[in-house]
C-alpha cells in the first residue's frame, strides 16, 4: 500500500514522435507517424537528450505514480473494470488483436476516468524505478523506488503486441537495461506540483 501526500500532473498523452523531434532535432521511431508515441527510446535517451532540453520540472513518474494515475480511483483489473472476458478492452487499449504491427497515434481509444489516454496498450512506458522483484523494502511514500540500485529500469502499461492481462492497471511491472532501445517502449511525463 502506498500513501501519495503530495501532487503530480500526468502528461494526457504519451511523448509523440513530433515533440521529441521538436526537442532532439530527431526521431528513432521504428513506426511512422507524428503523433503516434515516439518509441525506441532508451531510459537515458530520455534523461540525457530529452528532460534536459525542457523547462518546468518535468520528468519520468515513479512507477506508484503511474499506477495511481493509470487507476483513476478504480480497484478493477484495467480503469474501466474487470473486464474478465477481456471484450471491453479494445475500446480503451491499443494492444495484440488490433493493432499487432505497431502503434496507433495518440488518444484514439476511450481515455481513463481522469482523462488520461493510452494508460493500457500503444506502447510501454519508461518509470523512474530501478527493477526490483517483489514489493519488500518498496518505498510506500509514492517516491520512485531506487534503493538498492538495480541493472534495470521500470516500464508500465502494456504494449500494442501484448495480450490483455499485460495491460492491467497493475499489469506486469517489466524492465529493461537503461539503454535498452525498444520499438514497444516510450514514455510519458509528469511534473510535481
Amino acid at each position: 500500500e502506498v500513501n501519495l501526500n503530495y501532487g503530480f500532473w500526468m502528461g494526457k498523452y504519451e511523448v509523440t514522435q513530433a515533440q521529441w523531434e521538436a526537442v532532439t532535432g530527431e526521431n528513432p521511431s521504428e513506426f511512422g507517424g507524428e503523433n503516434h508515441p515516439v518509441e525506441h527510446v532508451s531510459w537515458d535517451d530520455i534523461q540525457n537528450d530529452f528532460l534536459p532540453q525542457i523547462a518546468g520540472g518535468f520528468r519520468l513518474p515513479s512507477g506508484a505514480e503511474w499506477e495511481y494515475a493509470c487507476r483513476a480511483g478504480t480497484e478493477t483489473r484495467f480503469y474501466w473494470g474487470d473486464d474478465p472476458n477481456h471484450e471491453e478492452i479494445r475500446e480503451y487499449a491499443v494492444y495484440a488483436a488490433n493493432m499487432r504491427n505497431g502503434t496507433d497515434e495518440v488518444g484514439t481509444k476511450v481515455p481513463n476516468s481522469w482523462g488520461l489516454y493510452d494508460m493500457s496498450g500503444n506502447v510501454y512506458e519508461w518509470c523512474e524505478d530501478c527493477l526490483h522483484y517483489g514489493y519488500l523494502n518498496a518505498p510506500n511514500d509514492g517516491s520512485a523506488w531506487i534503493e538498492p540500485p538495480t541493472d534495470y529500469r521500470v516500464y508500465r502499461g502494456g504494449g500494442y503486441n501484448f495480450e490483455p492481462p499485460w495491460c492491467r492497471s497493475a499489469g506486469l511491472r517489466s524492465g529493461d537495461e537503461p539503454s535498452e532501445r525498444l520499438n514497444w517502449v516510450g514514455f510519458r511525463l509528469v511534473r510535481s506540483l
